[in-house]
């Protein structure tokens, strides 16, 4: 009778130690939200830092510190582009430094230095970027810099700029902003904000070598075939400057393609986008016919946006006599229409005599109207002011000839002095071929007589 007892014991032993260990392991592993509260949704925020923003250090040692009200994400670094920054230095900029960066997460704080130690006399800007993220993915929208200095007292110079892509035409957001205080060569560091704007507060007055880098592979430095402009600006109290970022080519453009467009025009694509502040010249292009050599003359050249204008404007006034050749059709058609219906009294009216409808008449919408969208217009008014300020580059150009092409013909292009954005220039050639029309083909079919 006591084994059965002796069972049960070690039967209950044995339960009430999974339980302890379900328990147990449970309220270990798990990082779910305690009872009692609904879960966060917001961002971690920033309790205090070492140093403070605005403080003087001249014997700072150490990291400095940044710490959150919540344990973050580590963000562990997942490979990429040899050089690129990742994992958590991602979020980080800490400048004016000569050399690498050290970046180490700590739960709730994040730790930062500058492998060369920190200098004498230099004011610098710790800055965290946009997505710095808790446990439940909860992330920072905006970034956040903190300024402190290691002997003189904190500057209150601003440098702000934007940063535009010259042969897009647009701003270039994300961009890498490097400003170096002459003749100093290491550069306070930070990047665009979704507008291609930046601003650059609390630092040192004096004159400024200012780099925009389109950093395409996250090393915040400025590489070879990466988009760049530089600038020099004088800070004193404030200062803006404005950069047109462009592949810096030390070659002059090849021919990439010539594509006929009509018996009289072709169109020539180059390798890089031209100077658009060299006038175009017709002197510069020669077109001989092969095998033979004979030269072809050369009437006009244009520029795509030049072309697109002419060839818009010839299409208007093409469908504006269309119109007219419609209305006087119609207005035919009406007036046989009345004398058929004055020959047959009682008739009811045809519908060509019927009252057209009004365009912008109660209850209708007019193609093309102000009722036709409802999508919120954004104003970039200034960012089209900004870019009227240079031309426009194009990598293409329309030759016009002063005779037609032969179908079937094949034509040298020669092309003497195209310039590249960067001002380098070089002779470039390539093939036109003219395409053969296809015959016309009428279908007979319609014609035959049908069997009886």
């Amino acid at each position: 009778m006591a084994r059965p007892a002796a069972g049960a014991g070690r039967q209950a032993q044995v339960a009430g130690l999974l339980l302890t260990a379900l328990l147990g392991g449970g309220a270990c592993a798990s990082q779910g939200d305690p009872p009692g509260g609904p879960p966060r949704t917001t961002a971690p925020a920033i309790l205090r830092t070492v140093p403070e923003s605005g403080a003087v250090t001249p014997d700072l040692h150490g990291d400095a510190v940044v710490q959150f009200d919540e344990v973050i994400d580590e963000m562990p670094s997942r490979g990429g582009a040899a050089g690129a920054i990742s994992g958590l230095a991602q979020k980080v900029v800490l400048s004016p430094v000569g050399s690498d960066v050290k970046v180490s997460w700590h739960r709730s704080s994040i730790h930062v230095s500058p492998q060369e130690g920190w200098k004498r006399g230099r004011v610098y800007h710790l800055q965290l970027l946009p997505g710095i993220a808790d446990l439940r993915r909860n992330s920072t929208k905006t970034s956040t810099t903190i300024v402190f200095t290691t002997g003189p007292a904190v500057p209150a110079a601003t440098l702000v700029g934007t940063v535009l892509l010259w042969g897009d035409q647009r701003t270039l957001p994300q961009a890498v902003i490097r400003a170096a205080l002459l003749p100093d060569t290491v550069a306070y560091i930070t990047l665009t904000d979704s507008a291609g704007n930046f601003r650059l507060a609390a630092v040192p007055s004096g004159r400024y070598r200012v780099w925009a880098i389109q950093d395409e592979n996250n090393n915040r430095r400025q590489d070879r075939r990466e988009a760049f402009d530089t600038v020099t600006v004088t800070v004193d109290s404030t200062a803006s400057a404005l950069l047109w970022a462009f592949v810096h080519d030390t070659v002059g453009p090849r021919v990439r393609t010539v594509e006929p467009i009509d018996s009289l025009d072709f169109r020539v694509g180059f390798s890089a986008p031209l100077d658009p502040r060299r006038a175009l010249d017709t002197a510069l292009v020669r077109i001989l016919t092969l095998p033979d050599s004979s030269p072809v003359a050369v009437r006009a050249l244009y520029t795509p946006a030049k072309f697109d204008s002419i060839q818009a404007r010839a299409r208007a006034v093409e469908d504006s006599l269309k119109r007219l050749r419609d209305t006087t059709a119609r207005k035919d058609t009406t007036a046989r229409a009345r004398r058929d219906t004055t020959a047959r009294p009682g008739a009811p009216a045809p519908a060509a005599q019927r009252a057209p409808a009004v365009a912008g008449a109660p209850g209708q919408r007019r193609p093309g109207g102000p009722s036709d969208t409802t999508a919120a217009k954004v104003d970039t008014a200034r960012v089209r002011k900004l870019l009227a300020q240079r031309p426009v580059p194009y990598d293409r150009v329309v030759v016009q000839t002063a005779q037609p092409l032969a179908p079937g013909g094949k034509y040298l292009v020669r092309v003497r002095g195209a310039t590249n954005l960067s001002g380098v220039a070089a002779d470039a050639q390539g093939v036109l071929v003219v395409p053969v029309p296809k015959p016309v083909t009428r279908d007979t079919t319609k014609a035959r007589p049908k069997p009886p």
